[in-house]
């Protein structure tokens, strides 16, 4: 028994038979298995993919959105703003008095027997 090599031989029978159909069935039944898991992991893994892509994308377009929403916001104030300041000059141009000093000031009408002079409006080099 030291360095002899066992050797059992294989009985011929019906039970050895059934024996080694019933371990091809079990080898059979555990490759069908395997596949089906792996089939089902591959599946599960490319609808996580997608929901996670899909989800990613979604949450980029909400960030843009937000961005955006904020920009005309601010947008919106500037000129809710503007149409203050022009609804304020439109009164002041109602009143009369207003209207000669722009015309006295920008363009350089004058009252009767008034001159006019046109300053440079550098400063002195004194």
């Amino acid at each position: 028994m030291t360095s002899k090599e066992k050797t059992v031989t294989r009985l011929d029978s019906n039970y050895m038979q059934q024996y080694d159909a019933y371990i091809g069935r079990q080898k059979r039944k555990r490759k069908r298995l395997m596949r089906r898991l792996v089939l089902f992991s591959v599946v599960a893994m490319i609808v996580i993919g997608s929901m996670a892509t899909y989800h990613i994308k979604q949450r980029v377009l909400q960030a843009d959105k937000a961005e955006q929403y904020e920009q005309l916001e601010k947008d919106l104030t500037s000129l809710k703003k503007q149409e203050d300041d022009m609804n304020e000059e439109i009164e002041l141009l109602k009143d009369e008095d207003y209207v000669l000093e722009i015309a006295r000031t920008n363009y350089f009408f004058s009252k009767k027997g008034e001159m006019i002079f046109k300053l440079p409006n550098e400063d002195p080099a004194y």
